[in-house]
């Protein structure tokens, strides 16, 4: 058995995600109140954040591309508060610049380095980061993300469409996450590999196992060997 290609996860996976987010939300909110008051004059940060939310909820059918459904918010909110739409345009832009500021977990830079000698490297994500912004595109062959062909993660075709940007069957693919549904479950069904990364040590309790289970990202390369061997 081969292994051509391993594919990553990006939020959570090679950073934390949850306090990026929350200060993309915070500059995005502070640029608000800098040029368009009404809005922040009427929205605390909190209840802004809670607008968006319910703006989620009401839209379930766009929540697979969060570039989308952000900005047909931010268009929402331009609208109500007769705003013009390039106001919608540019709070994401802000938003955006600001949720690639991620710190990468200890030692990402040096096993991508690595991995990426001897592998094809990949990104399936369902966010919206963009690694070559980050300064990490250099290590990734690939990138594929929700808007690119309007599914999301643990849809088999997302994984199967980045086989074809791999040129590797699926047998021959290896996919690490942290979500076990969205990543590893998703992967399995689709044919491939599948590590979880799992630095909390939760349980597993899903009918299907994952490959590997690990709880830091330099453990990825003797697993892989090991599957290689077919001892797992």
């Amino acid at each position: 058995m081969m292994i051509k290609c391993i594919t990553f996860d990006l939020d959570d996976t090679l950073w934390e995600c949850k306090p990026v987010i929350l200060k993309a939300e915070k500059t995005c909110y502070q640029w608000i109140e800098k040029y368009y008051p009404k809005i922040s004059s009427t929205y605390s940060f909190e209840q802004l954040i809670q607008n968006r939310i319910e703006y989620m909820q009401e839209h379930p059918d766009d929540v697979y591309d969060l570039t989308k459904i952000r900005k047909d918010w931010l268009s929402e909110l331009a609208d109500k508060f007769s705003y013009p739409q390039q106001m919608a345009e540019d709070a994401f832009h802000i938003f955006w610049l600001a949720r690639n500021q991620v710190t990468l977990y200890d030692g990402t830079l040096e096993v991508l380095e690595q991995l990426s000698t001897k592998y094809r490297l990949g990104v399936i994500s369902n966010g919206n980061a963009d690694v070559n912004h980050i300064g990490i595109g250099q290590y990734f062959d690939f990138s594929v993300h929700v808007n690119e062909i309007g599914v999301a993660k643990p849809d088999a075709r997302i994984f199967q469409y980045a086989l074809t940007l791999a040129n590797s069957t699926a047998s021959e693919t290896l996919h690490v996450g942290d979500h076990p549904t969205y990543d590893v479950i998703g992967a399995l069904n689709a044919g491939l590999h599948a590590i979880w990364y799992n630095p909390q040590h939760k349980k597993w309790d899903k009918d299907k196992s994952p490959s590997a289970i690990i709880a830091h990202l330099n453990e990825i390369a003797p697993h892989v060997e090991r599957i290689i061997r077919g001892s797992i």
